[in-house]
């Protein structure tokens, strides 16, 4: 049995999939990225071997991907994590036409080819707002877990709009509303429609077809999915695997190398940054 692997370090956390000849998942892991990149690519890649049981010797190629995709000193190549996305999203869900990847730092709006191929994208990193920052920022105000964000959201009869675009400001914008004596699930409730909004405008400049894929750590918040779907008046494909999307896209580019012996290539639509 020949493996592969992918391994996707965000700006927050590190994700490492690997995966059989059959393209099948055998080992995951997900860490805290953390100060040091080098050391969570590598700790990550080696819980996921521990989990799959694999002998690193077994594994033949090493996809690196995301923001710190050039720290995985041990990986093959690199690919960008628009490519990966793109490309796990189609794996898991055939039909997919758009995808939407929201994590810690940005949010991508990307359209693929049924070869999960990029069509076109946009993200809005030069800003955090409508991103998991923002949701973190409205958590440390509210003292409450982030994984709690969604649930106590979805528990909202009268939301609140919230007015600021800036993630400085967020934290300033739910304490006064919670000084106001307005309810937490409200404040919440309103924080992901305004991130939702914003992810929808973004859609909307790549196109918003009939089988969108949501990918990115911010997928498994049920208040963020809920409110995206309300927004689109679409519903939205969910996984398990969601959050492992962009490792376990860059795992099947490195399965493509396994089986062809061709380095992978990133579409030329893509940022190198």
């Amino acid at each position: 049995m020949s493996y592969a692997a992918g391994v996707d370090v965000g700006s927050t956390q590190t994700k490492a999939v690997i995966i059989d000849e059959h393209r099948n998942i055998v080992g995951r892991s997900l860490l805290d990225t953390g100060a040091n990149v080098v050391k969570a690519a590598e700790s990550s890649y080696v819980a996921a071997l521990k989990q799959g049981n694999i002998d690193e010797e077994e594994v033949e190629y090493v996809v690196g991907t995301g923001y710190g995709r050039y720290r995985v000193t041990f990986g093959n190549t690199q690919v960008t994590e628009i490519s990966c996305h793109g490309r796990g999203a189609v794996h898991l869900f055939p039909n997919t036409k758009t995808v939407v990847d929201m994590g810690g730092q940005d949010t991508k709006a990307i359209a693929v080819s049924p070869e999960g191929e990029i069509n076109d994208f946009c993200m809005n990193d030069k800003c955090a707002a409508g991103t998991g920052r923002f949701l973190g920022a409205a958590a440390a105000a509210l003292d409450i877990p982030i994984d709690e964000l969604g649930p106590v959201s979805l528990r909202s009869t009268k939301p609140i709009k919230i007015s600021t675009t800036c993630t400085v400001f967020a934290e300033s914008e739910v304490l006064a509303w919670l000084g106001k004596g307005k309810k937490i699930e409200d404040i919440l409730w309103g924080v992901h429609q305004s991130i939702a909004s914003r992810s929808a405008g973004l859609m909307r400049r790549v196109g918003i077809h009939d089988e969108i894929t949501f990918t990115g750590g911010v997928s498994r918040n049920l208040g963020m999915v809920k409110a995206l779907e309300e927004r689109l008046g679409k519903k939205l494909n969910i996984s398990e695997e969601c959050h492992y999307m962009g490792a376990l896209g860059a795992a099947l580019f490195a399965h493509d190398h396994v089986m062809t012996g061709r380095a992978p290539a990133s579409s030329s639509m893509e940022v190198t940054s």
